[in-house]
């Protein structure tokens, strides 16, 4: 089926959490494995925004959804993602408010905003994810945007898979799921045998969808 027409014929409407989830199945994000999570822990399953963003018509659609939830939290005058897999989804939540999508880059190990961008002071700012584990990188994009003189109103992400609401920020999401995560030292992966995979690399199409 081509994707992209056949939504394409549809309007941009409502979309729900089950509605999200299964668009994420539907185009194999959900992979099931041995991974290596940006975080540095382990888990059996990891979701690959990505092949979801491929189609333009369905990032257009989860941006919408997400922006109606988001307008809760108020008026946004930017927003903001950490590269590479808040890029997509900043550009398309800044789309559905009428605002800029910023992202935000590792330059020596250390997040910066670069490439001419800029928040001015007293902004009110979105962070945006594509996915949060631990909420870390959201954490490193606020502190960027709060060194630059902005207000950052909340985080914004298509999957909550964090185990516990433990974000000093308003955190609103799509899809909240709750997968394992494992210290590399505790992990019964690793204690099985299983490959271990980064996400991302050559060796990541040993993993199964699900």
């Amino acid at each position: 089926m081509n994707v992209e027409s056949e939504i394409g014929r549809k309007s941009v409407d409502a979309l729900t959490g089950d509605q999200a989830l299964a668009l994420l199945r539907e185009t194999e994000a959900l992979l099931e494995g041995h991974f290596l999570l940006s975080s540095g822990l382990h888990s059996p399953r990891y979701i690959q925004c990505a092949r979801l963003l491929q189609h333009p018509a369905h990032a257009a659609r989860v941006g919408q959804a997400l922006a109606a939830k988001v307008r809760a939290l108020g008026a946004v005058d930017a927003v903001v993602g950490p590269a590479l897999g808040g890029i997509i989804v900043a550009y398309e939540l800044g789309r559905a408010l009428g605002v800029r999508g910023l992202f935000t880059e590792r330059d020596q190990g250390t997040m910066t905003l670069r490439r001419g961008f800029w928040i001015a002071p007293g902004e009110r700012v979105l962070v945006a994810e594509d996915v949060v584990t631990t909420g870390r990188s959201s954490l490193e994009v606020a502190s960027v945007v709060e060194a630059h003189g902005g207000r950052v109103v909340g985080v914004a992400c298509l999957v909550d898979r964090r185990p516990e609401d433990d974000l000093a920020l308003p955190l609103v999401a799509l899809v909240k799921m709750t997968i394992a995560t494992h210290p590399p030292e505790a992990c019964p992966l690793c204690r099985g045998g299983v490959p271990l995979v980064k996400p991302g690399s050559r060796s990541g199409t040993t993993a199964k969808t699900c």
